[in-house]
């Protein structure tokens, strides 16, 4: 085991990193089909998103339980957010508006950023009280929005906070915290009142995704999985048919890999 401390400007934090050749991926399920994206909620549910920008959500068998076919407005969804899995978020970068779902995917409102002069949004996500975390980038803030659009906080502007204001792609409300993510920079987290509480030095990691005590990623062929509480980073390289994946999605106990028209799925302990 090698530990390496990282001292970072808002707090010491010592990652722990750790091989984990021992690690065995098992191979549980294949689902075939016209899959562009996918992501995963942390029930095991999987919502397929297919060239014809239709969203369908399928549960952990592997059953439809779920289409969203009103897909003429917008063109296709940016982004995802299935962290509470009774109200999925779609967002449409293009037009800045997000869509409501409840969770049979049945369409329940839309918020159009434009009303709430938020012009530039890369990254929305649902907070722990049902509202919507967005990442205004054009004021460089992270602003909290009811369903109406109607804004409830928002931070400081970034570039009076850093050197170098992030951008980030995704953003994570987790156990009390936000997470922004800039791969070419950092971790930012945040508390509910849009304080700044930490800064992780994590950066590069594609499929990135925090979930329960774990943030996780990769690179390459390279399974990342860093533990909130400890510091620790394990690492992971993934058996050859699986790094062939074009994206991947974590839950506790699963990995996701898309290929080319098959999503499959393995238990790795």
């Amino acid at each position: 085991m090698k530990v390496i401390f990282l001292f970072i400007v808002f707090l010491a934090v010592g990652i722990s990193l750790s091989a984990q050749a021992d690690t065995t991926f098992r191979l549980i399920k294949t689902i075939k089909g016209d899959i562009v994206e996918f992501t995963v909620d942390n029930l095991d549910n999987i919502y397929i998103l297919n060239s014809h920008n239709q969203v369908k959500k399928l549960n952990e068998n592997g059953d439809s339980v779920g289409v969203f076919n009103d897909v003429r407005k917008y063109g296709k969804a940016t982004l995802i957010d299935v962290s509470n899995p009774l109200k999925v978020l779609l967002y449409y970068k293009d037009f800045a508006t997000i869509v409501v779902l409840d969770r049979f995917l049945n369409a329940v409102s839309n918020i159009d950023l434009r009303k709430q002069d938020i012009f530039q949004a890369k990254a929305v996500a649902l907070s722990y009280d049902n509202n919507v975390w967005v990442y205004d980038e054009l004021e460089n803030k992270l602003k909290k929005i009811d369903d109406e659009g109607k804004k409830l906080l928002e931070t400081p502007d970034f570039r009076q906070l850093f050197d170098r204001a992030p951008s980030p792609q995704k953003i994570f409300d987790q156990d009390k915290l936000v997470y922004l993510y800039d791969s070419s920079l950092a971790i930012y987290v945040f508390d509910y009142y849009g304080a700044l509480k930490n800064k992780i030095l994590i950066s590069k990691w594609n499929n990135f995704k925090v979930t329960g005590k774990y943030i996780y990623g990769s690179t390459g062929d390279i399974l990342h999985r860093y533990e909130i509480s400890s510091f620790r980073v394990d690492e992971w390289k993934l058996p050859a048919e699986i790094a062939k994946g074009r994206a991947f999605n974590f839950t506790a106990s699963r990995l996701y890999a898309l290929k080319d028209g098959v999503l499959e799925v393995y238990s790795f302990k």
